[in-house]
């Protein structure tokens, strides 16, 4: 009786591993683990996994459950922005009000291609700092890039910290 246990526990996660790398990202995706946490305590918190390619002028932001189920789609171009989730397709005039939508209050979506890539914004003023930098409220802390870990926390009340951690780093 242990040993069926034990077999179909191994089955189990050599399909959940099997469907993981079955849904890795093309070449000019950034993909990795994706967590909001609010800034005060008790707040609500939530994680995903994340595909994203593009730039603040376009592109597209999957959001999947840990077992490879997209949770939401999100595309953006010159036109507007689109969220498709279970409720439905909706459009936007732009990306921050699909953030405002979606996340309850205005993440800048359009800094994130580059934040990730550990540089800020270049649509907006930025300021150095150590450890990283300042952009649009936020600071954004890149020490731990070359290990695939970035977190930008909102320096306006609520405060909000968002934590990335980069597949392949």
């Amino acid at each position: 009786m242990r040993r069926r246990a034990l077999l179909a526990a191994t089955g189990s996660l050599a399909l959940l591993a099997a469907a993981g790398c079955a849904t890795r990202p093309d070449p000019g995706w950034l993909a990795g683990r994706l967590v909001v946490l609010g800034g005060d305590p008790g707040t609500a918190a939530w994680s995903a996994a994340f595909e994203l390619r593009g730039d603040a002028a376009a592109g597209e932001l999957r959001l999947s459950s840990p077992f490879g189920t997209t949770i939401a789609v999100a595309t953006w171009d010159a036109v507007g922005a689109r969220l498709e989730s279970a409720e439905g397709t909706m459009a936007f005039d732009d990306l921050d009000a699909l953030a405002r939508r979606a996340l309850g209050e205005p993440v800048p979506l359009r800094a994130l291609p580059d934040w990730l890539r550990g540089r800020p914004w270049p649509g907006a003023p930025a300021e150095a700092g150590a450890g990283g930098f300042r952009q649009l409220g936020w600071q954004v802390d890149t020490e731990g890039l070359a290990v695939g870990r970035i977190e930008a926390r909102r320096l306006l009340s609520p405060g909000r910290i968002v934590r990335v951690r980069l597949d392949g780093a």
